[in-house]
């Protein structure tokens, strides 16, 4: 890995400190103690949790690291000149805020990353469809050229990277507003703000507050990849250049759009042809407006026509991201686990052209589910709930769509299959954090996967529900 030579005198954090408190101890904490200490930083551990994930291989691995467990609030937080902490420990908590009144320096590992590497840098955020871009930028990275590190967010932690000595040439980080809330500036060649959609309402007091988390990732972006038609973001951007993306026709050479034409439709740059629509292999048109915000990511590398068009064609997508699982009987299941919040439901419903049921439901995180109703076009024919806030979506989105409830992720995908017929589409697409029924996201989206392969290969239902099943909201189900 090639780094440049320093112009300024300005030290970094680990040339200021020789002593850090390391508040949080899962994998990014972990990454940050090996760092760290691999750098001659004496280091201190504090974890609310009295078993951390972590804990016995810190053990195990750093011996001499001074740990404490199950409470913030010891001198070691409050008194510290110096903490990185983790993405899941909110800076708002008292021991964090004692610790920042009293001068102390609070960061998360973001910052270290970014005042140590000093390759061109590529930074993501936005409330869904981050890893999906991400992702695919760092396949666009490969086809200019380049040997791109794809980190933060997604996979490894980014520390890691430098700890291990990796050898990259661009980074490409998926950033999250936990992780920005500790990044005091993201000095990328180009950073994103894919869309915002209400999430993390209970870390954050006001929707307002969490877009000016998401907003951190523009100061000192040189470009800003923004969606055309968001008011509110094209109006928080400082920088000097605006790149923009849409699913309407662009007008200006820093504009990536559709155009319709007699051949189809057209991603393109302006009035540059950069591939038809069709060939494009994700599915729904929210993964439209993703590629379209890579090829703006990546701009600045000035990559050829045919290579765009060549990445994207291979690229198949995520699991668990409108992932499609099986096709039976004509009858396409699609895998979209990774929706834990109302906005990325939203979109996949609103993506989606043909009749659909919707399976749904799991942790709710504190957000306003009323965004869903909207969503139900009539293409819509079922909701299938399940999990603790399944009632909440109910109420919700009334009596726009007829409702089934389902104990567990098998009985959802096994009265879906009962009332799906020829070409539709059963979306898990849950709007809904995991944690009351799975571990994570994965677990869920494997659920739906193995629930689905165990069907038979013939549809049942023929597009209707069986008259007088105890779930059904409505008697007369899909008509």
């Amino acid at each position: 890995m090639s780094h440049e030579n320093r112009t300024n005198t300005e030290q970094t954090l680990i040339e200021r400190f020789n002593s850090a408190t390391v508040v949080g101890l899962g994998a990014t904490g972990y990454s940050v103690v090996r760092y760290l200490c691999a750098r001659g930083v004496s280091v201190t551990v504090v974890d609310s949790r009295d078993n951390p994930p972590l804990k016995a291989e810190l053990t195990k691995r750093f011996p001499n690291v001074t740990a404490y467990y199950g409470t913030l609030e010891v001198e070691a937080v409050t008194q510290a000149a110096f903490i990185v902490a983790s993405p899941g420990v909110s800076t708002r908590v008292g021991a964090l805020q004692q610790a920042k009144s009293n001068g102390c320096v609070v960061v998360g590992d973001i910052a270290l990353f970014v005042q140590e590497s000093k390759v061109p840098l590529i930074a993501i955020t936005g409330s869904n469809g981050k890893s999906t871009v991400t992702t695919l930028v760092g396949d666009l990275c490969a086809a200019a050229g380049k040997v791109p590190l794809v980190a933060g967010n997604i996979g490894k932690p980014a520390l890691d990277a430098l700890t291990d000595q990796e050898s990259f040439d661009i980074a490409v980080l998926e950033l999250s507003s936990f992780q920005l809330e500790t990044t005091p500036v993201v000095p990328a060649k180009a950073a994103a703000i894919l869309n915002m959609s209400e999430d993390h309402m209970d870390r954050y007091s006001s929707m307002g507050d969490y877009v000016l988390a998401k907003a951190r990732i523009l100061r000192g972006a040189e470009r800003a990849v923004l969606p055309r038609h968001d008011e509110q973001l094209q109006q928080i951007t400082r920088t000097n250049e605006v790149i923009s993306f849409g699913l309407d026709e662009p007008s200006a050479s820093n504009e990536y759009g559709v155009k319709r034409k007699k051949s189809g439709r057209w991603l393109m740059k302006g009035r540059e042809r950069l591939m038809p629509l069709r060939d494009v292999p994700l599915i729904g048109s929210h993964n439209i407006a993703n590629v379209l915000s890579a090829f703006a990511l990546v701009d600045f590398l000035t990559i050829p026509v045919e290579g765009l068009s060549t990445t994207v064609k291979a690229f198949k997508g995520l699991a668990h991201r409108m992932q499609t699982v099986a096709v039976k009987a004509g009858v396409t299941w699609v895998n979209d686990s990774k929706a834990t919040n109302v906005g990325a439901a939203a979109t996949a419903l609103q993506s989606i052209e043909g009749d659909v049921i919707w399976l749904a439901g799991g942790e709710g995180k504190g957000a306003d589910f009323s965004e869903l109703k909207h969503a139900l076009t009539s293409s819509v024919k079922l909701a299938v709930l399940f999990g603790v806030d399944a009632p909440k979506i109910e109420k919700a989105i009334g009596d726009t769509v007829d409702v089934c409830h389902a104990s567990s992720m098998h009985e959802a995908v096994g009265i879906a299959h009962e009332a799906a017929a020829d070409g539709f589409i059963v979306l898990l697409s849950p709007a809904c954090a995991s944690f009351d029924m799975f571990s994570n996201f994965e677990h869920r989206g494997q659920a739906f996967a193995q629930a689905v392969n165990e069907l038979p290969g013939c549809a049942k239902g023929g597009g209707k529900l069986p008259m007088g099943d105890a779930n059904n909201h409505k008697a007369g189900g899909i008509q």
